[in-house]
């Protein structure tokens, strides 16, 4: 729409206020409102004003035809900045070029675009306040969506402004929990009668008012209705004249685009499919004379300035794709795949349109864009492609094999509602081997998640594996996935029995398991015995965080971390988790980091955020439909409380552990339950009630095997022994302590060991050992465990 806005002058009014703010520390505003109300031309007027205010200006609009190809709208944002981004700092300027697919290399993490993007702006904004306007948020992609909130959470204290604008009744990959909402409501009857005498002056009264009446106040129906009406009989008495808004706009529109010459229309098909409104891009797909005909009808319009092509309404869009035969839309997008060959996501999603049938060689190619955006972090994505792949596959085990590694993804991310019905979509009697181990990965995960028995999961995923004819490859991404998931359901069910199964298949592979799975094997199932050999590869493993883009990689040595209390080393990247998960990013790794830094507040004394970090723990398991993860955060919150005097409380949340983890066969977790029932316990003064809990998770002088959580209560079982009379108890543990030199474990273990030694040892050498021990800087860290152990005059 074209000229003044009726009706819009509090709008207007609200518009220059927020500038006013944005000039000077920087706002954010949320707009919605039903199609056709005037989003865009708010949107365009803000543009006018930043523009004549001096400020830079950035616009970009989401299209429901690049909703699935990562960083599209980001593109559009920020295509006219190239120049700057050339000039950030390496890293973040390669995270933000290869994200937005102006050059290549290793996929960046969304947190690293994020950051590029945010000092991007706030460096250009030193010259000139900038604004980002975005349209269309409902149809943006995941990623560019989860940095534009990343962006606009962050934007205060900086000459930088974000509007988004999106369709009521829509939702989208933009969080929008914090931000300021306004909606746009329809015009005021006056202001619709203006804008009609305005635009139509000879229109006929009885006429004009049926426009009125038709359009409710929609700025759009106001201004396109008439022509469409003139000449229509009025409807019979009985007859509902008011029809659906979108139906009759489309219906406009189909007929104004009916009359454009067919290279008018082919060109806006390739423009609506190509998304960014590039000239530059679009003259390389044709030529950009036949675009007059469309702009003198007021469909398009081409800004000199930004070299962009916009279309006055999103339903113009649509429109053209409804009008189009199959043959001219397979063509567009099959032009489009071909002038984006260093684009390989977008390209195979271009391929994927123009495809009918099966075709294996476009299935291949979205599979391997499925991987390159599960990298990234992006589940959902990765699905997207990997479920259309699935569609294109030119036979049923190429199908099935796609659609269970689909599930599995699904199933293990969490966030994804579609993981069961994907899973049975594969009929997994049909599925080649590596689309088993898939499928009964998936399966094994759903299980668990659900009401499933931790037994009857690790017996289908072990029976799957043994099967597989997959000649135990250590390479293969399906053996080795299913490896990682037997593994965790090996320590859940807490024996050796069904450690034994995984170590079993573990050994058969070749040449030998990959770095991660190798170090897990040691470090977490059983760290008493077989930790300490593992640290060089860990610290090896630790090195690699500050350049690691895979996210289930930075999730998985965080897990390797924990027993080997090297979880202060993954502090920072397990942030970077939680606060790509906070943006969208799959939930099963946020929940992990979760977890981590949950452990290392509780023993480095940073206990109120691990409280704050627990609760939240709890929340994103219920949103998330991850409910069997719920466990973990209850125990955070039980030896926290235990630790503060909560004693009540502590036993409280231990017992629902415990009610809840039995019935499932999780010993694993039943065996952790009573860790803060010993803490409880003992800050109630009762040692006999802390040495039954104590020992319950390992006997004295016993560091029961596949029970990590054992070296948590060493020195708490031996102190309660030591209180209720039991000094050959004590003694036995700490002899045990020695013989399986818990103290070359870490810092923590060695500082606890000496503490032991300290009591049961009628020794100056013990004494000297724990002194030494609590001067070492090192120790400083453990402030739970410094702080609870005596020192060498009191402990004797």
């Amino acid at each position: 729409m074209t000229g003044p806005l009726f009706g819009r002058e509090a709008e207007l009014a609200s518009i220059g206020r927020f500038l006013g703010v944005v000039r000077q520390s920087g706002d954010v505003r949320m707009v919605r409102g039903e199609p056709g109300i005037g989003k865009s031309a708010l949107l365009t007027a803000a543009a006018g004003l930043a523009d004549a205010d001096g400020m830079r200006v950035l616009r970009a609009a989401g299209s429901q035809f690049e909703a699935d190809v990562s960083y599209s709208l980001l593109n559009q944002l920020f295509l006219p900045l190239y120049p700057e981004i050339e000039r950030l700092p390496l890293a973040l300027r390669d995270a933000l070029t290869v994200a937005l697919g102006f050059g290549e290399g290793p996929v960046p993490g969304a947190l690293l675009v994020g950051n590029a993007a945010l000092l991007l702006l706030t460096t250009i904004a030193h010259q000139a306040p900038v604004l980002l306007i975005v349209d269309d948020v409902q149809w943006a992609d995941r990623p560019s969506a989860v940095v534009l909130g990343f962006v606009a959470r962050r934007v205060k204290g900086s000459p930088v402004g974000v509007i988004a604008a999106s369709r009521t009744g829509t939702e989208s990959f933009l969080d929008r929990r914090g931000l300021t909402e306004a909606a746009v409501q329809p015009l005021t009857p006056d202001a619709a009668a203006r804008l009609v005498q305005a635009r139509f002056p000879d229109m006929a009264p009885r006429a004009r008012q049926r426009v009125l009446d038709l359009a409710q106040g929609n700025p759009l129906a106001l201004v396109e209705l008439p022509a469409t009406l003139a000449g229509s009989p009025r409807p019979r008495a009985g007859q509902s004249g008011v029809v659906p808004l979108s139906d009759h706009l489309q219906t406009v529109f189909a007929n104004r685009i009916a009359g454009l010459p067919d290279a008018t229309r082919l060109l806006l098909l390739l423009a609506t499919f190509e998304g960014s409104g590039d000239v530059r891009v679009l003259r390389g797909l044709t030529g950009l004379a036949d675009l007059a005909p469309a702009e003198r009808a007021e469909l398009v319009r081409v800004d000199d300035v930004t070299g962009l092509v916009t279309f006055r309404h999103p339903l113009i869009q649509s429109a053209i794709v409804a009008v189009s035969t199959h043959e001219e839309r397979r063509n567009a997008h099959l032009l489009i795949a071909a002038a984006l060959p260093t684009d390989p996501e977008r390209r195979a999603w271009h391929l994927a349109a123009a495809t009918a049938g099966p075709d294996e060689s476009v299935a291949e190619q979205l599979e391997d864009a499925s991987h390159r955006v599960l990298r990234r972090g992006d589940a959902i994505a990765a699905i997207a492609a990997l479920v259309r792949a699935a569609e294109l596959s030119a036979t049923a085990e190429n199908r099935t094999r796609r659609l269970a590694e689909a599930a599995y993804i699904g199933a293990e991310a969490g966030g994804t509602a579609d993981a069961t019905t994907l899973l049975a979509d594969a009929r997994v009697t049909s599925l080649n081997p590596a689309g088993s181990l898939h499928a009964a990965n998936a399966a094994a995960l759903l299980m668990i998640n659900g009401d499933g028995h931790v037994h009857t999961a690790h017996r289908l995923l072990a029976g799957a594996i043994e099967i597989g004819d997959h000649d135990w490859r250590a390479d293969d991404p399906a053996l080795d996935e299913a490896l990682h998931t037997l593994l965790m359901l090996s320590w859940y069910a807490g024996d050796a029995e069904h450690w034994a199964v995984f170590h079993r298949a573990l050994a058969r592979l070749t040449p030998a398991p990959t770095d991660i799975l190798s170090v897990l094997s040691r470090t977490f199932a059983d760290p008493v015995r077989t930790g300490a050999a593992a640290r060089p590869e860990l610290d090896a493993l630790l090195s690699t965080l500050a350049e690691e883009e895979d996210l289930t990689r930075v999730m998985r040595i965080g897990t390797a971390s924990t027993y080997a209390d090297r979880l202060g080393d993954n502090r920072e990247h397990s942030w970077r988790l939680v606060r790509q998960g906070r943006d969208g990013g799959a939930p099963r790794r946020q929940l992990s980091a979760l977890m981590h830094l949950c452990l290392d507040d509780y023993l480095t004394g940073r206990w109120d955020e691990a409280e704050e970090l627990a609760q939240e723990g709890l929340k994103v398991c219920t949103v998330s439909g991850l409910p069997f993860l719920s466990w973990y955060f209850l125990y955070d919150k039980a030896i926290i409380a235990a630790g503060r005097g909560r004693t009540d409380e502590a036993v409280k949340l231990a017992d629902e552990i415990t009610h809840w983890a039995l019935p499932r066969g999780v010993a694993g977790a039943a065996a952790i339950a009573h860790h803060p029932r010993t803490l409880a316990a003992a800050a109630d003064g009762d040692f006999e009630a802390a040495y039954q809990h104590a020992t319950a998770i390992s006997p004295a002088g016993v560091l029961a095997p596949y029970v990590p959580i054992c070296t948590w209560v060493m020195f708490d079982l031996v102190e309660a022994a030591l209180r209720t009379g039991r000094t050959a108890e004590a003694r036995a543990h700490a002899a045990a302590m020695r013989t399986a030199r818990v103290a070359t474990l870490s810092s923590r273990m060695k500082l606890i060991q000496h503490g032991v030694d300290a009591l049961v040892l009628d020794s100056e050498d013990a004494e000297t050992r724990l002194e030494e021990s609590l001067r070492d800087p090192a120790a400083e860290r453990w402030l739970f465990e410094s702080s609870r152990i005596p020192g060498p005059r009191q402990s004797r």
